[in-house]
């Protein structure tokens, strides 16, 4: 397994999807990409949708699928997980979706004012103890980095099957006046519900999302503006 992985590391070194880099290239300058994904990643100008703790990146890919005018970038430090979405991605000629290896805590080093359209957290570790409360995806230190570059008015959808980071998230919500957009306790047994535009909720399934929805869990849906 360890050889396994190696190989796909040094394979990944190679993907034109990927971008990996190091402390020097966003601490200590300002990265490359900033404010640049548009022209001189995706070689485009459309939306680009930020997914957070893509782990094997199926989400990504398959948004951009079903989506070809909005950009897909997926984030995570788990090089070993994101070979997956982007070798998926090159052997299906994905054009529009990323892949941005890094702690998703220097998220804001690496985007420009307003250059991010809308940001998706899909079942990330909901973090249940309290003393890594400021460890959760929704927590006021993450939100506060995410206004630096997601355009006004646009959206922060979160996807999980935690009650407790759910309910911690409305909460956030409530007490730091953040938008309510949709709301949605049980995806699945609401599908009635969902309007046809946000069909994704449930037509698109992240590879933990397939697994706990088969083991009976809740699928819960919110999203929020947050300026």
């Amino acid at each position: 397994m360890a050889k396994k992985k190696l190989i796909r590391f040094k394979e990944m070194e190679g993907f034109p999807n990927v971008v990996q880099p190091n402390m020097d290239e966003f601490w200590e300058t300002e990265f490359k990409l900033k404010g640049k994904w548009g022209i001189d990643f995706f070689r485009n100008s459309n939306p680009i949708v930020l997914e957070l703790a893509c782990g094997k990146g199926e989400y990504a890919v398959n948004m951009a699928k079903k989506y070809p005018n909005k950009n897909f970038l997926g984030v995570d430090i788990k090089g070993a997980r994101i070979w997956y979405g982007a070798h998926q991605a090159l052997a299906e000629n994905v054009k529009n979706v990323g892949f941005l290896r890094t702690r998703i805590d220097f998220i804001d080093k690496f985007f420009a004012e307003s250059e991010i359209s809308e940001i998706w957290i899909t079942f990330p570790d909901p973090q249940p103890q309290e003393s890594r409360e400021r460890k959760r995806l929704t927590a006021p230190i993450f939100i506060d980095r995410y206004k630096k570059f997601l355009e006004p008015y646009g959206l922060v959808n979160l996807k999980t099957d935690a009650d407790s980071f759910f309910d911690y998230t409305l909460a956030q919500i409530k007490e730091r006046n953040y938008r309510m957009i949709n709301k949605f306790e049980n995806i699945y047994n609401q599908q009635n519900e969902i309007p046809e535009e946000l069909d994704h909720l449930y037509t698109v399934k992240t590879h933990y999302e397939g697994i706990f929805s088969a083991k009976g869990h809740t699928i819960k849906y919110v999203s929020f503006k947050i300026n």
